[in-house]
């Protein structure tokens, strides 16, 4: 009898080949993120007619362990990257600016999303990804509140679109908006989505400018951890509210003798603070209080890349332009106008730090 193979074994494998493919295209061409290469690549597999049925058959369980369950192991060990002493040395109106901006382009979206009458969790998702990390976030955030992947799809392709707009259009205001080296990468690291995308944009301008965008960035990455928490107690309470008020009616029903439906049970809680997240805290923490060698923080690096890589090859064969061009135009607007906001606010950070 020939050996049984676990059935998300295969499309874990393709995501892995992915992951080597977009590693080839980034080294080919530095100017190109590896983690952007990863999700067009995943884009352009899923508009393929002839892999859909593939895609959402022997592949589909290894897809969806790496799109959710590998994303969260390499939000984990994104942790490692993130130095509170950098933060702190970036000085109190820098870090106070980044989390306003933050926390304005993250409400301002989601306010925009739910008024332009988004479906289901986008208006959330999209808010996630442009205010945070890009599709690393919005990732996450799925990951949290159990989205499903016609969901995550159009936030990844928006995030993604803008994001590669960025490392192009960035650097062509650089000079006519009159920043120095040091502000212009002050202003990418707060106003570009994904972090590979932040460092294609702002090494054009050398290397200080790039650390202290990394820095910037890293700091809205630490973000991530307050906003998913925040998002998985809401959630929760509002489950058990849901259950509370359904049960009451089915208490009033019987009392009234009316025939009532049985109370609904809650089939998921989230937990207060997810264990990913948890995770990314303690790595933040080992980072900041533990001095690591250089070979374990490459080699954790490397395995981050990986893991991320691989989740987002997996959410990108989720999206589907067709339906995108069809249904996606107020999508389209309120991701745009999120750019746009963000990098709005981000350049009046560099004004006033």
């Amino acid at each position: 009898m020939g050996r049984v193979y676990p059935v998300w074994i295969l499309g874990v494998a393709v995501a892995g080949l992915a992951a080597l493919v977009a590693w080839g295209v980034s080294t080919a061409v530095p100017a190109v993120p590896l983690l952007t290469v990863a999700v067009l690549l995943g884009i352009i597999v899923g508009q393929l007619h002839v892999l859909r049925p593939a895609l959402a058959g022997p592949l589909q369980p290894g897809l969806s362990v790496a799109a959710h369950r590998l994303m969260r192991l390499g939000v984990v060990l994104l942790g490692l990257k993130l130095s509170l002493v950098d933060i702190i040395g970036l000085g109190w109106v820098t870090i106070t600016s980044t989390v306003l901006i933050v926390l304005l382009t993250f409400f301002g979206t989601l306010w925009l999303g739910r008024l332009v009458g988004l479906p289901g969790h986008e208006p959330l998702l999209i808010a996630t990804g442009f205010a945070i990390c890009g599709a690393s976030a919005i990732g996450a955030m799925s990951a949290t509140i159990n989205a499903k992947d016609r969901e995550t799809a159009t936030p990844v392709a928006l995030v993604t679109l803008c994001g590669t707009l960025a490392i192009g259009v960035l650097p062509l205001l650089w000079h006519p908006l009159g920043l120095t080296d040091l502000q212009f990468g002050h202003w990418v690291g707060a106003g570009v989505h994904d972090v590979g995308q932040v460092v294609a944009t702002a090494q054009i301008a050398g290397s200080a400018a790039l650390a202290v965008a990394v820095v910037v960035k890293l700091t809205r990455v630490l973000m991530l951890a307050p906003i998913v928490a925040g998002v998985a107690v809401y959630e929760r309470r509002r489950e058990l509210a849901m259950v509370g008020a359904s049960a009451s009616a089915g208490v009033a029903g019987a009392e009234s003798g009316s025939a009532a439906a049985p109370p609904a049970t809650v089939q998921h809680r989230p937990p207060v603070i997810p264990l990913f997240v948890a995770g990314f805290l303690a790595m933040v923490l080992v980072r900041t209080f533990i001095p690591l060698p250089a070979t374990v923080l490459d080699a954790a690096d490397l395995v981050q890349t990986v893991l991320l890589a691989m989740a987002l090859f997996g959410l990108g064969t989720a999206v589907r332009l067709g339906e995108l061009v069809r249904t996606g135009g107020r999508a389209l607007g309120v991701g745009l106008t999120s750019w746009l906001l963000i990098a709005v606010l981000a350049l009046a950070a560099v004004f006033i730090s």
